[in-house]
């Protein structure tokens, strides 16, 4: 196979702008994914994106995959494997649903209550935001039933359990677990630099209120590819067997990253917002991509394309780069990787 060509733009002439410097512009990155409609492209979308080979090396990317980027909740299984270490004992769907995106959907909602109850906490002691189910189906069917956003309901919930969780076990301050000075952050982040290889450059604020740690593209797809090859019984390796093992607390029953893992056994898959996708291979390839202007409508396009060129072939893949667009309620057109 031919590996992808990198799309480049053309870059102005510095001289030519008022004011120019000999400072080089910003890189510009190149277009991932196409809107087409009525056989028209309107629209465009850039972004970045690297392939390791089996063993870690960069085999071929696209655009600037050594800046950081905030990783958003594909950092999630760093973030559960750090509540291994401070000695939490979770596993099956109780350790996929803390390094989870969940939908909202009633399952999800009795296991985090379930996981409170077991461990003397409360969902008033959740620092996540009130909010909907992530799912647009489930969040009809909860509004339908008169219900209101709710801390437990937003889908980090199950996380935000798993860390108060840890910090009750080692009497750690309940009230400041979000504190990137907390012990249980600390944790989280010595094993974010181990899986990634890499220093963290910039740390933020998630959606959720957690502790959001940079990594360039490489240092991600490198953290995925340590957690499914690290050795068994490792904190790393108990997170990707129980997400691969349930992937459907990890999504949910209509999330992408559920029929991935679903469809090919082995695969540890996790997206997150601002359009990123982070994946590893059972033989140790990974993959992580970013979307520059967020749009998550290209994750299954750009994920299928990328996947293909890696040498895969299974329905599942038809089904995540068809991405369809409708006028008058009439398909008229597609979103499309463009590499």
């Amino acid at each position: 196979m031919t590996s992808p060509t990198p799309i480049s733009a053309p870059t102005p002439d510095a001289a030519a702008r008022p004011g120019a410097t000999d400072v080089a512009p910003p890189a510009v990155s190149p277009v991932l994914a196409e809107v087409v409609r009525s056989g028209f492209v309107e629209g465009r979308h850039r972004g970045s994106l690297v392939v390791l080979a089996a063993d870690g090396s960069v085999e071929w990317s696209l655009g600037e995959v050594a800046a950081p980027v905030f990783p958003r909740s594909t950092n999630k299984p760093m973030q559960a494997a750090a509540v291994l270490r401070a000695g939490l004992d979770l596993s099956g769907e109780r350790l996929a649903l803390a390094s989870a995106s969940h939908s909202g959907e009633p399952f999800h909602l009795a296991l985090v209550r379930a996981m409170l109850a077991e461990h003397g906490l409360t969902a008033e002691q959740l620092q996540t935001p009130a909010d909907l189910p992530l799912d647009p189906e489930e969040a009809e069917a909860y509004l339908a039933a008169g219900q209101v956003r709710d801390r437990l309901t937003m889908n980090c919930s199950g996380k935000h359990t798993a860390m108060l969780a840890a910090c009750a076990r080692n009497d750690w301050p309940l009230a400041s677990y979000l504190d990137p000075a907390h012990p249980l952050q600390q944790l989280v982040a010595d094993g974010v630099r181990t899986a990634s290889g890499e220093d963290v450059a910039h740390t933020g604020t998630d959606g959720c209120g957690a502790p959001l740690l940079s990594l360039s593209l490489t240092g991600l797809a490198r953290a995925f590819r340590h957690f499914v090859t690290a050795a068994p019984g490792t904190p790393e390796r108990r997170v990707a067997d129980a997400m691969r093992a349930h992937p459907e607390y990890v999504a949910g029953t209509r999330r992408p990253d559920t029929w991935l893992m679903r469809a090919l056994p082995g695969t540890l898959s996790k997206m997150g917002a601002e359009a990123v996708q982070a994946l590893a291979l059972p033989d140790g390839r990974a993959l992580a991509f970013k979307i520059d202007d967020g749009a998550a409508r290209t994750l299954g396009p750009v994920l299928a394309r990328t996947l293909r060129h890696m040498g895969l072939d299974a329905p599942v893949l038809d089904r995540l780069a068809d991405a369809p667009l409708f006028g008058g309620g009439t398909r008229v057109g597609e979103i499309r990787a463009t590499f």
